[in-house]
């Protein structure tokens, strides 16, 4: 992912409506009650935050939504939402995802919220952007939570309802940036690992503090995702982010790339949520072998596993014969049985598989959504 994942695929793997202010008030008491300034931060380098547990529910099935740049033409409205909670099988309604990722990768006007997106970086100003767009009513988890209420109180459905879980991405404080902006009066310089955290630990409480205040009753927010797909940049610093993170009782998740620097350390690094991607939908020369090559990695490493496609799935571009690929890969090697599935889709390429007219599409999208009502009874 540099402008899609497809393009990071191809470099690295082939070739080796802002919130009208959640209220200016809620901003202010945001701003002011962050009061640990960089030089309150102790960092050891022995620190081993503890990782080796959930601290919250974790989900079976975890689709990515990316929202909040300019650049995307997908509105997260209520209706859009309908076919990532439920499916109906037989006369049915079936609960479908049960943990929606949101994330973003760049403004869509020049900056980037990790490295190598945009030659500029994200300062403050769109790091708060970003997420007041997720709580924006009639957006993103508002709408996602008017979803699934409309279906728990309109519909019977076939298993126990539990709350969806939710996951907000965490962007990278880009190392040596110096125009991120102010906290207490300081202006942050990442040159300074101090400065960096304290940019994300800000972030991280302003993020709960908007969730607290939206009072949903259907979905509920369980962690914090690494944007950043490699260790390179976050070696000596996801680490206390995560101990800042379990502190307050959430997950760390992270989703690195194939062959991705830090893969295996991940533990070390800090994460307690890994999932692996496999990168084999992107382009026609990266060998079936490397799926396998992936789910055996996945299991040696202890990491759980992504799918991944996008608008070319549907049968009109001709590759839906690679997620099928997916599909057979995991369920050989055991994955839908044992391990956590995250779910990369491009845009919005699920919700074009279940709208799709095409035989070829809908036997795709039932194959799909039957391996996951499955999980969803686990």
């Amino acid at each position: 992912m540099k402008t899609t994942r497809a393009i990071r695929t191809f470099y690295r793997i082939v070739p080796h409506i802002l919130l009208i202010p959640v209220i200016i008030t809620s901003m202010i008491v945001c701003s002011n009650s962050y009061n640990k300034t960089s030089e309150d931060i102790i960092f050891k380098e022995d620190l081993e935050p503890d990782n080796s547990k959930n601290y919250k529910a974790v989900p079976n099935d975890l689709v990515l939504i990316y929202d909040g740049g300019s650049h995307r033409n997908i509105k997260w409205d209520k209706n859009h939402f309908s076919p990532y909670v439920f499916s109906v099988k037989e006369g049915e309604h079936k609960l479908l995802f049960d943990g929606f990722l949101f994330l973003e990768i760049k403004d869509g006007k020049g900056r980037g919220f990790a490295s190598g997106y945009e030659k500029q970086a994200a300062r403050k100003i769109e790091w708060e952007n970003l997420l007041e767009n997720y709580f924006t009513e009639n957006n993103a988890i508002h709408a996602l939570n008017a979803q699934i209420e409309n279906v728990v109180k309109n519909h019977a459905i076939s298993s126990k309802f539990e709350k969806r879980k939710v996951i907000l991405s965490v962007p990278e404080p880009i190392p040596n940036q110096k125009d991120w902006g102010e906290l207490d009066n300081k202006s942050m310089d990442f040159s300074n690992r101090k400065d960096r955290l304290a940019a994300c630990e800000w972030y991280i409480e302003y993020a709960e503090q908007l969730f607290k205040k939206a009072k949903f009753k259907y979905v509920e927010l369980v962690g914090f995702y690494w944007l950043t797909e490699e260790a390179t940049n976050s070696r000596d610093l996801a680490k206390y982010i995560a101990n800042f993170i379990y502190k307050k009782g959430y997950d760390f998740y992270w989703i690195p790339y194939f062959n991705s620097d830090g893969y295996q350390e991940w533990k070390k690094l800090g994460f307690n949520q890994v999932y692996y991607q496999p990168n084999y939908f992107f382009n026609e020369k990266v060998p079936y072998s490397q799926l396998e090559e992936a789910c055996k990695r996945a299991k040696i490493n202890s990491m759980n596993m992504e799918v991944e496609f996008d608008e070319r799935v549907l049968a009109k571009n001709g590759w839906g014969y690679r997620l099928n690929d997916y599909l057979d890969v995991f369920t050989k090697y055991g994955v839908f049985d044992s391990l956590k599935v995250a779910y990369y889709q491009g845009g919005d390429a699920f919700f074009q598989l279940s709208q799709s007219k095409d035989s070829t599409d809908s036997e795709l999208y039932n194959r799909l959504t039957d391996i996951i009502i499955r999980r969803q009874k686990h």
